[in-house]
């Protein structure tokens, strides 16, 4: 019975550190902003929403983008950066993101250029 107990706890103590024996396992969280509010964000990972807002993705092992797109706007993507840390016995594991909070300044799309008018000469 003590043995079970021993195993038991070590088994429960093991399944709080799947980040840092899995790298990549479980989820994160995402801050996303633009200017103006009210874009779309989608990840490269696949989660989105709308801005301003958090997003929950798979815990990233290699950098990632976001794409926005508002209407009336340019399309914007911003690649984001990730540093891991697996941690020690001292310190916990933890995954930073490069910029975070993930923002855009969307810029408006440009009015389509109007056709060149032909100058009328004299004997027309």
């Amino acid at each position: 019975m003590r043995h079970f107990i021993t195993v038991a706890a070590a088994s429960l103590s093991l399944a709080g550190c799947g980040g840092t024996l899995f790298p990549g396992a479980g989820t994160v969280e995402i801050a996303i902003q633009s200017t103006p509010a009210g874009a779309d964000a989608i990840t490269s990972l696949g989660p989105g929403c709308k801005t301003p807002c958090t997003v929950a993705v798979p815990s990233p092992t290699d950098d990632f983008s976001v794409s926005y797109a508002l209407k009336g706007f340019e399309p914007m993507t911003v690649p984001v950066h990730i540093t891991r840390s697996v941690g020690s016995l001292m310190t916990p594991p933890f995954t930073s993101f490069n910029p975070d909070p993930v923002v855009a300044q969307l810029q408006p799309v440009a009015p389509p250029k109007l056709p060149r008018r032909k100058k009328l000469t004299a004997g027309q």
